[in-house]
Order: structure tokens, then sequence, then C-alpha cells
């Protein structure tokens, strides 16, 4: 008897010991991606989650950042209707969005072609083309700023040896926010070139050589082969574009300081005018949010638009 029950024992200890075997493998094998996400999650968490629940709390109180936050509902909310700065402030925004993401777009897209192909001085061309996109972006500014200069400035000396004659590129409402446009098409079109031209690259040859084979021309290659494997290209770029340029500061902080007048302030220009130069964080806070609903309205809009145009594909 004592030996059955000793046997007993050790078949049950041996039948404790392989559960928790088990159950600790499988939880492992549960808990393995969590322990590698967790210190990018952390870090998310830290500079992306709590700043915005905290700027979602600061937006319902009015807080001058040295006395106590003091809560006023949806006023800040409701000031922003009647608030004609602000919705001038997202007027410019979406006017340069408008003539800078899908300029870059196509831009982009046509330096890729270009020099995708085999050429003398490519990887040259291809370095100067994406230098503004390593180069700091107040440096940048700082070269568009004295090339856009009213009197001495490249761009005014080119055009008046061609008898065109001095542009007030920086001091008028009319030529300031285009100068703007066109140094940000200058950086982002290299930036927009690398990427597809990496997407170009990825393409196999053997779907242009199909449709050489089946008599296509090299319009009907783009139409048919390219510009549908690019897509998905092309939707990354364009969520891309659009934060930058809803989210767009040093570049006009530097160059023309949100003027003349109120004519090239963007909605972050307005936001931290609100915030450092009136000490209205919660103001600020609630025209950051909207900010933010915006953008991801956006994302998610085109979202459904890019899947459901791939269904049809």
């Amino acid at each position: 008897m004592a030996d059955l029950s000793m046997i007993s024992l050790r078949e049950r200890d041996e039948t404790i010991t392989s559960r928790i075997s088990g159950w600790w493998r499988s939880s492992r094998s549960r808990l393995t991606p969590y322990i590698f996400i967790a210190p990018n999650l952390l870090l998310f968490s830290v500079f992306v989650f709590f700043p915005l629940l905290y700027a979602a709390y600061i937006s319902v109180h009015q807080w001058s950042l040295i006395d106590t936050p003091e809560f006023v509902g949806a006023q800040n909310y409701t000031r922003l209707l009647t608030d004609g700065q602000f919705w001038q402030s997202l007027k410019n925004t979406v006017v340069f969005s408008a003539a800078t993401v899908p300029t870059s777009l196509i831009l982009g897209l046509m330096l890729a072609i270009g020099l995708n192909r085999h050429m003398a001085a490519r990887t040259l061309l291809r370095s100067i083309y994406f230098l503004p996109v390593v180069v700091s972006s107040v440096a940048t500014a700082i070269i568009a700023a004295w090339l856009f200069n009213d009197n001495y400035g490249v761009i005014n000396a080119v055009l008046k040896q061609v008898g065109v004659g001095r542009v007030a590129w920086l001091s008028t409402p009319q030529w300031a926010l285009p100068s703007i446009i066109l140094t940000t098409l200058w950086v982002r079109s290299g930036f927009c070139m690398v990427v597809y031209l990496a997407a170009l690259q990825s393409i196999s040859p053997s779907y242009y050589e199909a449709a050489v084979i089946d008599g296509a021309s090299r319009p009907q290659q783009f139409r048919y082969v390219t510009w549908p494997l690019l897509r998905p290209t092309t939707f990354l770029l364009l969520i891309l574009n659009v934060i930058y340029s809803f989210q767009v500061f040093d570049l006009i902080y530097v160059m023309t300081g949100g003027g003349p007048g109120f004519s090239t302030t963007m909605i972050v220009q307005y936001i931290y005018r609100a915030a450092f130069a009136n000490s209205e964080m919660g103001y600020a806070s609630a025209m950051g949010m909207v900010l933010f609903v915006l953008v991801l309205l956006f994302t998610v809009i085109q979202w459904r638009i890019n899947r459901r145009t791939e269904q049809f594909v």
C-alpha cells in the first residue's frame, strides 16, 4: 500500500509539473510579442498617449501655466466658432495643403521615374534632389529666405536679368504664401522621390516584360502596371504629406513668422501664439484637439477610399 501511495503521489506531482510547464510554454508564446513591443509602447504612451489625454483635459480648462487650471467646460471650443483668426489660419492651412500635397506627389513621382533609368550622374542627381530633406528645416528655411529676399535675393536677381523686375516675395500677402509653397515643394518632392524610387525598384521586371509581349506601350505600362503597384506607396505618401502640411511650423516661423499680417499663419502657428505668447493653454489645447480630429478624419476617410479602390482593382 505504501508503494502504491508513493507511486500515486509521484504521478500527481508529475501531472502538476507537466501542467505548469505546459501553461508556462503557452503563456510565454502569448507574452513574447508583448515583451518585444513593450519598450516602444512605453515610449509611445509617454510621448503620445499621455500628452494627448492631457491636452484633452486642459482643453476644457482655463490655464495660463502659472495659476491652477479652472474648469470652463466647452467654452474654449465654442470660442473657436467665433474666432476669425482661427478660421483664417485653418483656411491658410487648407490652401497650403491643397497646393503642396498633390504637387509634391506628382513631382516626386516624375523625378523617381526619371532617375530610375540608367543615366549619367544618376546617383549625384538623386543626392541633390534629396539634400533638402536631410538638411535641418531651419537651415532650409534660412536658405529659402535668402533666395526669396526682396532686396538681394537670388531669385529677384535672376528675374531682373530677364526683365521681369523685382517681386516682393516675403513682404506682401499675395506672394508670401506662394514663396513658402515653392520652398515646401523643394523639400517634399525630394522625399517623395526617394520613397517612390524604392517602390519602383521593388517592382519585378517580369511584369514589364509580359506587358511588352502583350504589345503595351510605355503609357499603357505605366497605367496598368506601374501605377496600380504604386497605389499603396501613394497612399502612404498622401497621409504623411497631409500630416506634415497640417503641422508645418519651423519653415514658416523662420521665413515669415506668420506674416505679413496673418497671410501665412497656419493653425500650428496660431496654437503656438495662443499657448506661449498669450498664455492661453486651454484655448491652445482645444485648437490642438480640433487639429488632431481633422487629421484623424482625413486619414480614416482616405484609408476607406483606398480599401474600396483596392477591392475593385
